[in-house]
Formats: structure tokens, sequence, C-alpha cells
């Protein structure tokens, strides 16, 4: 079969200029080699422990052909989901999305149901207008907005690192929250990629140009997973800002010019440079004599008894 009449699997066929592919026929090819290994070993699996189990119950027979059906099905269901699994997987990265786009659409038909035209244009206007002219929920608005636009810039970002290497799989992108100087943003390595392959040759750099920020620092999200990293990506520096003190407010204004002052404080210190250099002499006197620890005195008794005749 020639490759201007093959037809990839959920697109339009590859033959005339305008081709409309949803996933690439290397890909499609590769997840439907490996559904149909997961299906003949669930099949073979799950069918001989379901009919081993069945037999003590029915008919071997019976038992078997139990097995063989229960196999069947759940090979099927798998087969199914790893097939599928390239446009889920594309449904999980426009997720948040969706949901907003799906909140959107029956928000907005549940208010025209249930208040007249001019009532539903007020408070759209009032639910749009109101977050954009006040500059706090404005600004929050729009660190959430980054968290989206960040989760896809990564996505793409991992699919040229992958696609540079020639090994690896995507990586699953998590939760993201903005954060004072950005964004953070929890990742899912899967096998082929590694924290330190994003360590290495600029590859950090290259995620920071990705996604339009000052720099991106990776590291591990805990200690129990390898796979599992976090992406601190900095787009402003919060502590750099000017921050206005409150304290010269409490200075009172009406002071006189010559209203006295506390003396200052006299010099606590020690001045070494004041302190005149004196020689040490040694000592020249003799040493004392160094006294026993247990003296062993006699005392002689008045009545001429002595107790070293008894030691």
């Amino acid at each position: 079969m020639s490759k201007s009449s093959q037809r990839s699997p959920f697109g339009w066929s590859n033959r005339g200029g305008n081709n409309v592919t949803v996933i690439e026929a290397p890909v499609a090819r590769s997840y439907r080699r490996r559904a149909t290994i997961a299906f003949w070993v669930t099949l073979g699996v799950v069918g001989l422990l379901a009919a081993t189990v069945a037999s003590e119950y029915m008919h071997p027979i019976l038992g078997g052909l139990l097995g063989v059906v229960l196999g069947a099905v759940l090979g099927a269901v798998l087969f199914a989901l790893i097939v599928a699994w390239p446009v889920l997987r594309v449904f999980w990265h426009w997720l948040p999305e969706i949901l907003l786009g799906l909140a959107v659409v029956y928000g907005w038909t549940t208010l025209m149901q249930s208040t007249p035209l001019w009532g539903s244009l007020l408070i759209v206007a009032l639910v749009v207008g109101v977050p954009a002219a006040i500059a706090p929920v404005r600004r929050r608005v729009m660190a959430w907005m980054w968290c989206l636009i960040v989760r896809h810039r990564l996505r793409l970002c991992f699919a040229a690192f992958i696609a540079t290497n020639r090994h690896g799989s995507l990586p699953l992108i998590l939760l993201a929250k903005p954060t004072p100087a950005g964004e953070r943003v929890w990742v899912w390595l899967r096998p082929g990629l590694s924290l330190r392959d994003l360590e290495q040759d600029g590859q950090v750099q290259k995620l920071a140009v990705a996604c339009w920020a000052n720099e991106v620092r990776v590291m591990r999200a805990g200690r129990k997973y390898a796979a599992f990293i976090r992406l601190d990506i900095t787009r402003r520096e919060p502590l750099a800002h000017t921050v206005v003190s409150p304290l010269p407010d409490y200075v009172p204004t009406d002071i006189p010019a010559n209203a006295p002052t506390s003396p200052g404080m006299p010099p606590v210190g020690l001045d070494l440079p004041d302190v005149p250099d004196v020689p040490v002499i040694a000592s020249t006197d003799t040493p004392r004599q160094r006294k026993p620890r247990n003296p062993t005195t006699t005392t002689a008794s008045p009545n001429g008894f002595d107790p070293s005749d008894y030691a």
C-alpha cells in the first residue's frame, strides 16, 4: 500500500493537501501494538485464573468458557484504553480550559433561562467588569491565566526534548498554582526522562525561554518518588520592589527647631590602640613545694599508744 493511500487513525486521509491528523501514524501504530500485546496477555492470565476459580463452582467446560469471556472483556477494555490514551492525554492537557468553557456555556444558558435579557447582561457586566476594575482581583485572575499558559508551554518544551533525544514519553503535567514570583508547577516524569536530563545541557534555560520567564528552577517535589518534580518559574522579583515604610507617619510634625535632645551614649567599647603595651615579666620567685595529697602524720597519744604500730 502506498503512502498516499494510507489513512491515519483519528484523522483524515493522507491524500491531498488538506491533512488533519490528531495522532500521528507512528504514534498510533506504537500504541496499537502495545494494546494488542496487552489484550492477549490479559486474555490469557485473566481467562486462566477465572476459569480455575469458576471450575470449583460449576462444570469445568462452563468455567473455562466463563474465564475466556471475562478475559476477553477485560482485555478489550484495556485495549481500548491504550489505543485511546493519546486522545485522552490531549483531553487531560486541556482539561481546565474544557471545564471553564463548559462552566461559561452552561452558566450563561442557566442565567438566560432564569432572568430576563437585561438582567443577564447586567450580571455578566458585573462579573466581568468588577474584577477588571479592581487591581488585586485583576492581578489574581491574570496569575491563574498564566498558570494555564505555562502548562501548555511546558508540554511543548517537553515534546521538543523528547523529539531531540528520540527516547522517553511525555510527562504528566499536574497542578499549577501562582506564586509571588511567578508560577509553581508539579510534573510527573515518565520513563525515559529524569531530573538530571532537565538539569544538563542548558535545558533549564530552554524551559525559561519556552515559558517566557526570567528563570526556571527544577527540583524534586518529594523524597519518595524520583519522578515527582517541581518547577518554580520566576517571572518577576517581588523582593526588588520599593516598599513604602509607615514609620515616617508616626513622627510628629510640630517639634520646634530648638527642642532639646538627649546626649549621645558614651563609648562603651575598648579602644585597643590607646592601651599601652606593657611587657609581661616572668616571676623569679621560687616555686612552692607541692604538698602530698594524703600526708601521713603520726601523733603519739599521751599514754604511749602509737597507731602506726598497727598499720
